[in-house]
Parts: structure tokens; sequence; C-alpha cells
């Protein structure tokens, strides 16, 4: 039997990497870098982290569609190809602010006293600017998951397809792994050259990637029956579960209709799916756009020093070797206890729900040491990996491969509109508990601190109250035919 089912989880792990780098990108510059020379608070952060969400949230629910349409191959391509563009082309904004602005150069406008009318004019500018290019990005990086989860539909039986997804979906902390060992490393070494304020060659770079990737994929993807790499062993043992449900099987497999968009939102099993994202990707992206800022601010690390690439990198290490795991577990309720893949994966779901929860003492463990923040962080980032590659799984289980992408489209939006109301409410929470300072307590906790503090509690317990809803939405495996 050949492995070319492996190759393209290969090939879905580093999109899906460089997916996350381009994202991260902002995360890591915005407040030792771009900050002081546009002179952003956390609220027009959030604000344009906010907005990326919601707009990735709209455009999650047309990608789906758009990638089943278009076909994995093209929709793919297009993806990666726009989502690319947008990275890039966040490197303009300060050279289009210092033009819409009239100043001589961006240290004239650093050099704005803070606060004033023409600072906030500054900031107001380069935030749409940057909301713009960030909106580009989003629209790209929708296609991303629908296209590899329908890619793993394609290529792997349902009892494997958690642990190929798990490992494609590792790319995620693998991304945010590299990122910050990386990315202000790059913007350090461009802005002590004089090249602009670094931060801009940092976007240029790591945007880049996403082309080189493209042209892997134009001579490499193909679909199994027709892949010159796939011989009939292997194409058998992708197809076995064909053996298990011969009537379902041949419904798909003949009519190969699509499910309407309108009709996906009146089964369960849909509202499932968009639950278990919706209460859960913005927690993730939270980690993912706020731990650099947590580290600078509440223990003085910048991004770009030894010890705060430390603290990320660390962080997000544990992500990476603990979620893999995420994916196997299941495979062992299925092979060992004779479950069945839904009930396995509902099962590990419900243990990864728990790893989150030490997320309530981490700000209080960084009274002992800044690492136990970025330790417990760790284990809640792994907790969300594994529960996410589990999550993504219970599509293929239970909907026709010719809905998949709609499905994840679907519930990617929910987890967008989730995110978007973390984003934009943690910036505001932050500013006004920093403004109020001693005033503002919770749980022991004053100030931008206890502001932390709040967003933790809302991240540790998110996971076990979609797994409650998820369940008494879909206590039993049922598979969605075609009519």
């Amino acid at each position: 039997m050949t492995n070319w089912r492996w190759w393209m989880v290969v090939l879905l792990f580093v999109a899906t990497t460089v997916n996350y780098m381009d994202r991260q990108v902002l995360s890591l510059t915005w407040k030792d870098f771009i900050a002081p020379e546009f002179h952003w608070t956390d609220a027009d952060y959030g604000l344009i982290t906010a907005v990326f969400s919601i707009v990735y949230a709209v455009c999650m629910l047309f990608a789906g569609k758009f990638v089943d349409w278009m076909g994995t191959k093209k929709g793919y391509l297009w993806s990666i190809g726009i989502w690319s563009t947008g990275a890039c082309l966040h490197a303009v904004c300060g050279w289009l602010t210092v033009h819409i602005e009239g100043y001589e150069s961006a240290a004239a406008m650093t050099a704005v006293e803070a606060g004033s009318a023409a600072a906030l004019a500054i900031a107001s500018t380069s935030v749409w600017l940057f909301i713009a290019a960030r909106c580009i990005l989003a629209l790209g990086e929708a296609g991303n998951f629908p296209a590899a989860i329908k890619v793993t539909a394609e290529y792997f039986p349902k009892k494997d397809r958690a642990f190929a997804t798990s490992i494609f979906n590792s790319g995620a902390s693998i991304g945010a792994l590299i990122a910050p060992a990386t990315i202000p490393v790059l913007a350090q070494f461009f802005k002590d050259r004089g090249v602009g304020g670094g931060w801009e060659m940092a976007f240029i770079i790591i945007g880049a990637l996403g082309y080189i990737w493209m042209a892997f994929w134009v001579f490499m993807y193909n679909k199994p029956e027709k892949s010159r790499h796939v011989n009939a062993a292997e194409l058998e043992y992708i197809h076995q579960d064909e053996k298990d449900e011969p009537e379902a099987a041949a419904k798909q497999n003949t009519e190969q209709k699509s499910i309407p968009l309108w009709k996906c939102f009146t089964y369960r099993q849909t509202w499932s799916f968009i639950v278990g994202k919706f209460f859960t990707d913005g927690v993730w992206w939270f980690y993912l756009f706020w731990a650099p800022a947590y580290f600078s601010d509440q223990y003085g690390y910048a991004s770009s020093s030894g010890m705060g690439v430390a603290l990320i990198t660390t962080l997000y290490a544990i992500v990476t070797v603990l979620s893999i795991f995420g994916g196997y577990l299941p495979r062992l309720f299925v092979e060992k206890k004779g479950m069945n893949p839904y009930a396995g994966r509902m099962l590990a779901m419900l243990i990864f729900a728990f790893l989150p929860l030490p997320a309530l003492f981490a700000q209080s463990a960084g009274a002992v040491s800044v690492w136990w923040p970025a330790i417990i962080i760790g284990l809640a980032g792994a907790g969300h990996q594994a529960w996410s590659a589990n999550l993504f799984s219970t599509i293929g289980d239970m909907f026709p491969k010719s809905a998949i992408s709609t499905i994840t489209g679907i519930g990617g939006m929910a987890g967008g509109i989730g995110s978007f109301f973390i984003q934009l409410g943690a910036g505001k929470l932050f500013d006004y508990s920093a403004e109020m300072g001693t005033a503002f307590h919770f749980l022991g906790f004053e100030g931008k601190a206890a502001g932390y503090m709040i967003v933790f509690c809302c991240c540790a317990v998110a996971y076990l109250v979609a797994w409650m809803i998820m369940k008494a939405l879909v206590p039993k495996y049922k598979v969605i035919g075609l009519d």
C-alpha cells in the first residue's frame, strides 16, 4: 500500500503553519513596534482583531460553499493566494499613514505628543488601514480549514481522520511556536538597519511563504481516485467505511448532491458544531492575539526580548507536543473499546474540555513565577487544539463529503463571531481596567490584572459549557444522508 495520503497531511500542515504565522505577525509586533509609531491603545488593537474575527466569520459562511463549488484544488489555491497578498499588504499601512496624515516620516509621527488630536488622527487612520489589510487576510484565511477538512475526508477513513486532522491542525501550534522565535527577531533586525520600522519586512517575508506553498499544491494534489501516486491498496483503505455503511456510501457516491446552505441549519448536527466553535474558537484566538501583550503588560517582557521569546516559545511548545495526542485518543477508544467514531470523539472531547480549567489560576500563579502562566496557558492551548481536531472530525462522521466544506464554513463563522466578542471586549476591558486602576477589583486583583483575570475565567469554562450543549443536541451518532 502506498502512503500518499500522508503527503497530503504534510501539505495541509505547512499551509496551516503559514496561515497562523501570517495571523501572528501583528500580535507579535503591535505592542513593541507598531503601537509606539501609531499611538495605538489596547482598544485600537482589540478593534482590529475583532473586525478581523467578524470578517473571517462572514467569509467562513461562504468559504466552505466556495470550496465545495470550486473544488478542493482551485479553492485552496485561491484561498492561500488571497491571504498571502493580504499579509503582505500590511507592510504598506505605515507608508500610507505617513502620506495621508502629511508627515515627513514615521519618526515624525512617533514624536507627536501622546493623547493629542494629532496622535488620535494618526491612530485612527492607521487602524482603518490595518483593518482593510486584515479584511483581505481574513477573506483568504477563511478557506483554509474548509479545504483542509475536505482533503482529510477525501484521503482518510473515519477512524483516522481525527489523527490526521490533529497533525495538520498542529500547524497552528507550530506556526505560533515558530512565530515568536522569528518575527520579532526579523522586525528588530530590519529596524536596526533602518528598513522602516522593521515590522514591515516581517509581514512581507512571512506573507511570501504562501506563494511558495502554492507551487507544491499545484503539482502534488489530486483526488485519490485520480492520483497516480495512490495505488489500489491505499484506495481500498481510504474507502473502507463504504463496507461498513454501504447504503449511506452508495447514496453519497452515486448522487454527489450538495446540501443547500439553508437546509444545513435544519440539522441538529450542524448546530452542535456551531456551538462547539462559537464557545471555543475565541478562546484560542485570545491566547494567540493577546499572549505576547500579556507578558509585556504584566511582567515587562517585550516580544523581541530573549525572555519574551522564551515564554511564548515555551507556551506553544507545550501546545504542539500535547495536542497531537488529541487526535490519537479517540482512535484508541474506537479500536480498543469498540466505540463508534462519534462516541469515541465525544468522550475524548470531554477529557480535553478539562485541560483549559487551570487557566483559572494563571494570573495568581504569576506571582510565584512568570513561567507558570506560560505553562498553564500552554496546557489550555493544547486542550483547545486537541478539542478542535476532534470537533472538526465530527463533521466527516455524520455529513456527506459534498457538504463537509459547507458545514466547516458555517462552524467557522460561529467561531469568528465568538472571537469578535472576546477580542473587542478584551481590548475595551483592558483599557478600562487600566484607567480605573485600584478602583477596579476582581477575585483579589486590581486594575488591568483584574481585567485579565476576568477573561481567563471565561476561557477556562468555555469548553465544558460547549460540550454539554453539544451532547444535548446530538446525544447519539447519526449519519446525515442525501435525499
